[in-house]
């Protein structure tokens, strides 16, 4: 504890202050002790009272944020300079005022300072910001091609599922239950070719969530509104969806606030099963504006697995999203996706 005294700024301030004022003091004292005459000791006390003036221009520069802490020791130097110089013309018997050209020199030093730490990003650094504002823009553009052709190879995954291995398993099923109804003489290989059968029917519908789950048809062919009712059917409370959008969105948003409100739907599910869930769909200011809320407990954390998956995933579209979850009260998930 008294190490970190020692330490503080103030503190040694304020021992550096009683120091001088006790050495000062003993000084003047031995002064009147041998005989007083001249008073010698206020070029003691001058010394003195530079160096405190030199802690204290220290200890007044780290009043200030970094950016601006050279400046003010700067200042105060340049004070403590010119009154050292004003206090020996005065006890050099004063004369010719010649501490007002060298206070008026430092007195210009610390302007150019001043001028130069106000405008110096704005003189040297303008071409070095433009520069890290086009790379800004063009790492955004780069960005976002590369979700879009990412989407657009979900999607053809996605038909191609449908289209390719789904479709194969289906006939697969159908040629199955044809070689079922031909083994009825043959009760053991019937059984068989019938488990055979359930378990295709298992696959297909295993590959039709993973289809969905890549990128659902319903979206595709009926738009984000339509989608969401879709998969408001697997909420047993129910879901409303009420959409006022007069347009698509791109793909890659759509595509995204799908996701979005499935995941919201999946963790309203699970922790306010009962509760009934409303999802509002809009468009202002360039902005796609979803709101999912329910009428549950509440009190979720937003720092859980679920509601980070879900920022992790409106963050990768440069959107904004807000949680409101007050115990008792439900909970109200806003999010905000750029559609421009």
């Amino acid at each position: 504890m008294l190490a970190k005294r020692h330490q503080d700024p103030d503190s040694m301030l304020a021992a550096h202050a009683a120091v001088s004022a006790g050495v000062g003091l003993l000084v003047t004292f031995i002064w009147g002790l041998t005989g007083a005459g001249t008073f010698w000791p206020v070029w003691v006390w001058f010394g003195l009272g530079v160096l405190l003036a030199l802690d204290f221009s220290w200890w007044y520069s780290r009043q200030f944020e970094s950016r601006r802490q050279w400046l003010a020791l700067h200042l105060a130097l340049t004070a403590v300079a010119s009154g050292a110089l004003f206090v020996i013309w005065l006890l050099g018997g004063g004369g010719s005022f010649w501490p007002l050209v060298p206070a008026f020199c430092l007195a210009g030093l610390f302007a150019i300072h001043l001028f130069l730490s106000e405008y110096w990003e704005r003189l040297f650094h303008s071409g070095r910001e433009q520069e890290l504002t086009q790379r800004v823009d063009e790492l955004t553009r780069t960005r976002q091609g590369t979700l879009e052709a990412q989407a657009a190879q979900l999607r053809q995954v996605e038909r191609d599922l449908h289209d390719g291995a789904q479709s194969r398993l289906v006939a697969l099923s159908m040629l199955l239950a044809r070689a079922e109804t031909k083994l009825d003489d043959q009760p053991e290989a019937a059984e068989l070719v019938r488990q055979a059968r359930d378990e295709a029917g298992e696959a297909i519908t295993e590959l039709r969530d993973l289809a969905r789950g890549i990128a659902p048809p319903v979206l595709s062919d009926r738009g984000l509104a339509d989608a969401a009712r879709s998969l408001g059917t697997r909420v047993p409370a129910g879901v409303t969806v009420e959409s006022t959008l007069a347009r698509r969105p791109p793909p890659i948003i759509e595509t995204g606030a799908y996701f979005v409100i499935a995941e919201s739907l999946t963790n309203a599910t699970k922790h306010a099963p009962e509760a009934p869930v409303k999802v509002t769909l809009a468009e202002g200011e360039g902005q796609l504006n979803l709101v999912i809320s329910d009428s549950g407990p509440g009190g979720a954390d937003p720092k859980g697995s679920g509601l980070t998956g879900l920022r992790h995933r409106v963050d990768a579209l440069d959107g904004r999203m807000g949680i409101s979850s007050v115990p008792g009260e439900g909970t109200v998930i806003r999010v905000d996706l750029p559609c421009e």
